[in-house]
């Protein structure tokens, strides 16, 4: 194992289950009493059933930040960069669907969760 899986392996052990399928670690840093970690998802569009080899191009992303537990007593907010795409010749954008909050929240679902009980 090199020395970037080893870190991305620790990394993952504070993130939502399983967001690093889909995203990138891209930036982090504290400011104050706040650590706030930077993901961009991954350029791999999810194919629709009729899809017949046209062209897809990314087309930008839409920021998403979520509240997650707190770490060493310093709020923690997860800026997901969400992708979209684009078929050639179509209006409509694709999106995965990845739910990454709470219904009704801002909180990162396990978060949510666990103040629940």
């Amino acid at each position: 194992m090199n020395k970037t899986d080893s870190l991305l392996s620790v990394i993952e052990l504070f993130l939502p289950e399983n967001t690093l399928e889909w995203f990138d670690v891209v930036d982090g840093n504290k400011i104050d009493n706040e650590i706030r970690i930077i993901l961009k998802e991954k350029n791999i569009p999810p194919l629709p059933s009729w899809y017949q080899n046209e062209k897809i191009e990314s087309k930008g992303f839409r920021k998403i930040a979520v509240a997650d537990f707190p770490i060493r007593g310093k709020k923690v907010l997860l800026i997901f960069h969400r992708r979209s795409w684009e078929i050639e010749g179509q209006q409509a954008r694709l999106k995965r669907e990845i739910k990454l909050v709470a219904e009704g929240t801002t909180l990162a679902r396990e978060f949510a969760d666990f103040l629940k009980e």
